[in-house]
């Protein structure tokens, strides 16, 4: 194995793990502030809320990062470097789900929970902060934790559109040198097993310990 082409499937994997953790970042905090529309007391920020969802879930990815690389182009600016259009895209795909997460995690607290911090006379941001959101976080981090690895998965999308140099497109880039696709997308898919599985476990072993305390 060149030993080369195999610095460059790590580069590709630092690749990914940038663009996960940046889709994670800004794809988060978008998500929570859809959650928030969700169950906002105003009805127009409800609606704008979940028109969102259901817009952003309902284009498929690829079309996502055609938009936010080629749009900008068509538009008149200058192009945008791969990794922003790859994120661009990616934080609008993760914020519609995590959003859609979050909002099932704070509706899903009791009633009674909501109505007994109203009559302490708290605050809605009191009532959100000290009462629904501890109980909602403890709901929601299992799926969160499932979904970093759709976030993972997905990155490969950037390689299609954007050409951005993550795990997926340097292991097409080895294999059209050396015509060994077994090899190094075998050592890809490996590189994404070593990435998704502690998370898959870690997600299933917190969604156990959730059932066993809600009992």
């Amino acid at each position: 194995m060149n030993t080369v082409f195999l610095i460059s499937l790590l580069q590709g994997l630092l690749g990914t793990i940038i663009l996960s953790a940046l889709t994670f970042l800004f794809g988060g905090l978008a998500g929570f502030a859809v959650a928030l529309a969700r169950i906002s007391p105003v009805r127009p920020v409800r609606i704008a809320g979940q028109l969102y969802t259901q817009i952003v879930q309902g284009v498929p990815l690829l079309v996502l990062m055609g938009l936010a690389y080629f749009g900008p182009i068509l538009a008149g600016f200058a192009a945008v470097p791969p990794l922003v259009a790859a994120t661009v895209a990616m934080t609008f795909f993760a914020s519609s789900y995590l959003g859609e997460m979050w909002y099932g995690a704070l509706i899903s607290v009791a009633k009674a929970q909501w109505e007994a911090a109203e009559c302490l006379g708290l605050s809605r941001w009191q009532r959100m902060t000290r009462v629904i959101l501890p109980q909602a976080l403890r709901i929601a981090i299992p799926p969160t934790v499932g979904f970093m690895v759709i976030i993972v998965k997905n990155t490969s999308v950037s390689s299609l559109v954007v050409g951005y140099a993550e795990l997926t497109y340097n292991a097409k880039v080895i294999n059209n040198a050396t015509f060994q696709p077994f090899l190094y997308f075998g050592l890809a898919g490996l590189l994404y097993f070593l990435i998704c599985y502690p998370l898959s476990l870690k997600a299933r072993s917190m969604e156990r310990k959730l059932n066993v305390a809600n009992r």
